[in-house]
């Protein structure tokens, strides 16, 4: 884990690094470009700028400039005396230790977070960092606020919770020596339309109800018990509560919500604990502007408005808060807001927490039998996680974090860690940069402070805008001929008088003075853009900006533009080139270097398939798709990476096994089956070979909320294992069997082709005698020779001599 004197080692080092490219990249020298003629003028250009302030430096020489590098300023003979140079640097006031535990002596000792307070002294574009740890400390007091609807339809969570104080303290106990509970309600404003306002419903809203006849007059919210230790209070309080009855279907619960977080002396919220408020309903709340159906047009002034019965006195005359006003009333009072709803609000409700910081949403049964070990998942989900927030941060400040979670690996970009145990400490690592100069005599502070947690860090912030040789300026100096202000080594002239000592009226002009006013031979004078008086160019106004420089070459306008914006609104231009603030980059600003929102749960960037690219995740690989490219049914490591899964957390063995990742990294919800359902729509089926040669099945499917589901086998597959050489042997012999079969069948094929042949052959030659023995024409021819002759007539031999 980097310490806070490595970071600032490291910062230094950039700094030095950032000077010579700046010094260097094609001859251009950011300091001398700007052409600024005052000390405060070149501390604005660039955080490597200095000022010399001798007297005599440059003498002789013509126009030269006193905002430079520090170390050209020294080489062109300035005094290191003589130079404002100021820097940006952090100092520490007050770095109490972290505690250990939280059941200590006083309560108030306790500290989670280290340092308490910070001076920053910043000179606009230089960056100065800061290193804090936090720490959840075991045993921490914890104050739980029960806030529940008690409308009708929720009559049988009513019962459900009679005895919910008892068992609820017995498994708190569990995680902590020091625990208070309290009891609130709610219904909704009791005028219409969101209520049965008719005379015959004022005593009883259920009255014609045939289900539920008889119920209690609706209200907006009611305070019954205070945070306490005797759990047998909220038994006793409960059980005396009856449900009411209210017209539309949405509770006024933000109402309730707003008032428990605000009234901290009526409900009893400790500073030295953790502050819990359950919310239990199923239905949807009412929003800010919905009280305008019921002619409330005045806005939530977010006070306290609970009288002497503890009751809402203003359900009636203001309207209800917006989400804004929720969260900003829950972290100043630094309570954790937990939704216990049920499954079908569970989408809306989730929406709800991405725009209330530390808050989370756990699913209610229907009867609320589940709810401890809900307010126990919540607890442990919220003891599991840092993220910081920023107090009053000035608009001129730009800060950059970089989280060191129990990985100790640097995460830029980065205010939160997750999955923490109670006891771990983590890291982060703040930059701090100021953009512009406020007016002077403003004092600027901001606070970073845990979600949830009362510690908090304070930074005090003071800028270096002005140089030290400011303070002994003199006014007309006989430097300056007696009609100019000398301050920090230049004149300052009187109207109507120019030049380095204000030797100069406006309007004298000669040829001699106009050569100095061209920045090359051929060149226009003062660039077009500007006149040459007394050796030195008088740039022109613009209704576009500023034009400046030695020859009126720059100006603050010519730079590339995004959507008509200049440097896209986060960068200055600066001679035709935008000079990015922290965190963005490209040639007009427009990218923003944010990589927070590219992290996936499982801590990588884009998850493994994709980059970030000005903030958002682009997918790289076939088939990847949302937030961080954290879903793909069609990526070739889908099926492997789901696999180290169900072997982690279904059999306790593989990879993330050995390495005591897979609660970290595995969150998708599994589901164990006796037999494996592969025709489910938009499913994938994956298998895998088990060391002991078994099967293992599972599938692969994204819920409709965006929560990945394995549906896997309780037992991989395993059949009889088979002998190779008898598979081997009945293979060959297969072969051998096959082989003969065939030769079989050709000879027998031949052997009938032959005999059919030969059959045809016999009859042709039966035919040929028959016809030589019948024909009336033929005779037997008679010859006579005096020669022996053989015959051979089918296969015999005759021996012929006279006749």
């Amino acid at each position: 884990m980097w310490s806070p004197g490595t970071w600032m080692w490291r910062a230094a080092l950039c700094c030095a690094l950032l000077e010579t490219c700046l010094h260097t990249a094609g001859g251009l020298n950011v300091c001398t470009g700007g052409s600024s003629t005052s000390c405060e003028e070149c501390l604005l250009i660039h955080p490597s700028c200095a000022w010399c302030a001798q007297e005599d430096f440059g003498r002789g020489r013509t126009l030269t400039s006193r905002c430079d590098f520090s170390h050209n300023l020294q080489k062109r003979g300035c005094d290191p005396r003589f130079i404002e140079y100021p820097t940006s640097s952090t100092s520490v006031l007050q770095n109490m230790p972290l505690s250990s535990k939280g059941s200590e002596s006083t309560q108030y000792d306790v500290v989670q977070i280290m340092p308490q307070k910070v001076s920053l002294s910043l000179r606009p574009g230089g960056q100065t960092w800061f290193g804090l740890q936090v720490r959840q400390v075991e045993d921490y007091p914890v104050d739980l606020y029960y806030l529940m609807d008690l409308s009708l339809s929720m009559k049988d969570d009513l019962d459900t919770i009679r005895n919910l104080g008892t068992k609820l303290a017995q498994e708190m106990g569990k995680l902590t020596s020091n625990f208070r509970l309290g009891f609130g309600s709610f219904v909704d404003k009791n005028i219409s339309p969101f209520s049965y306002t008719a005379p015959k419903y004022q005593e009883n809203p259920c009255n014609g109800y045939k289900l539920f006849p008889n119920c209690v007059p609706s209200f907006g919210f009611r305070h019954i018990l205070s945070l306490t230790d005797k759990v047998d209070r909220f038994n006793e309080e409960v059980q005396k509560q009856m449900v009411s009855r209210n017209r539309d279907a949405p509770e006024g619960g933000f109402d309730a919500i707003l008032q428990a977080a605000v009234c901290k002396e009526r409900i009893g919220w400790r500073k030295e604990a953790y502050h819990l408020l359950v919310f239990a309903t199923d239905d949807v709340p009412h929003l800010a502007l919905d009280g305008r159906l019921g002619g409330l047009v005045h806005p939530h002034d977010g006070q306290c408005h609970l009288n002497d019965k503890n009751e809402y006195s203003a359900s009636t005359t203001m309207d209800y808060p917006s989400l804004a006003l929720l969260g900003e009333k829950l972290a100043e009072n630094n309570i954790f807001l937990i939704f216990a709803v049920t499954k079908r609000l569970y989408v809306i409700y989730k929406n709800f927490t991405a725009l209330i910081p530390g808050t989370t949403v756990e699913i209610l049964d229907q009867d609320s039998k589940n709810v401890i070990q809900l307010i126990i998942a919540a607890y442990n989900n919220i003891r599991s996680k840092v993220e910081l927030t920023v107090w009053d941060h000035p608009e001129d400040i730009s800060l950059s974090f970089t989280a060191t979670c129990q990985d100790g690996k640097p995460l830029p970009g980065l205010r939160k860690c997750a999955d923490l145990k109670i006891g771990d400490t983590v890291s982060f690592n703040v930059s701090v940069e100021a953009r512009s100069c406020p007016p002077r005599g403003t004092d600027q502070s901001f606070t970073i402070k845990p979600v949830g947690f009362k510690d908090r860090l304070e930074v005090a912030v003071n800028y270096q805008c002005d140089c030290s040789c400011s303070q002994k300026a003199q006014i007309n100096s006989s430097i300056c001929s007696s009609i100019g202000t000398y301050n920090c080594g230049t004149c300052h002239c009187e109207p109507g008088y120019l030049g380095a000592r204000c030797e100069c009226q406006e309007g004298e002009a000669s040829t001699m003075y106009l050569s100095h006013c061209r920045e090359a031979e051929g060149k226009q004078i003062c660039s077009g853009r500007g006149e040459c008086s007394c050796n030195q160019c008088l740039c022109y106004e613009s209704e576009f900006g500023k034009i400046y420089g030695t020859f009126c070459e720059c100006d603050d306008f010519s730079c590339a533009r995004h959507k008509g914006i200049l440097c896209s609104g986060h960068g200055e231009c600066h001679c035709g080139e935008c000079k990015c603030h922290a965190g963005y980059i490209g040639d007009n600003c427009n990218c923003s270097t944010e990589t927070s929102s590219c992290i996936s749960d499982d801590g990588q960037m884009c998850s493994g398939r994709g980059n970030c690219v000005c903030g958002r995740c682009q997918c790289t690989e076939p088939g990847a798709f949302g937030d961080t490219c954290e879903k793909c049914r069609t990526c070739p490591d889908a099926c492997g990476t789901k696999r180290e899964c169900i072997e982690c957390r279904l059999f306790n063995s593989g990879r993330l096994a050995d390495n005591q990742t897979c609660q970290r990294l595995c969150k998708d919800k599994i589901i164990t089956v006796e037999s494996l359902n592969t025709d489910e729509s938009g499913a994938v089926l994956c298998l895998y070979k088990t060391d002991n040669d078994c099967v293992m099945k599972f599938t692969y499917s994204e819920h409709a909320s965006g929560q990945s589901i394995l549906t896997a086998l309780k037992e991989p597959e395993c059949g009889g294992q088979t002998d190779a050489l008898t598979v081997l042997l009945a293979v060959v012999g297969c072969i051998l069997v096959v082989g003969v079969l065939l030769l079989v069948i050709w000879k027998l094929v031949i052997t009938i082709h032959d005999r059919r042949e030969f059959s045809r052959f016999q009859s042709a030659r039966s035919r040929a005698r028959y016809e030589m023995a019948s024909n009336p024409l033929y005779k037997q021819p008679v010859t006579t020779h005096f020669v022996e002759t053989d015959f051979n007539m089918y296969g015999k031999s005759y021996n012929g001599g006279l006749h």
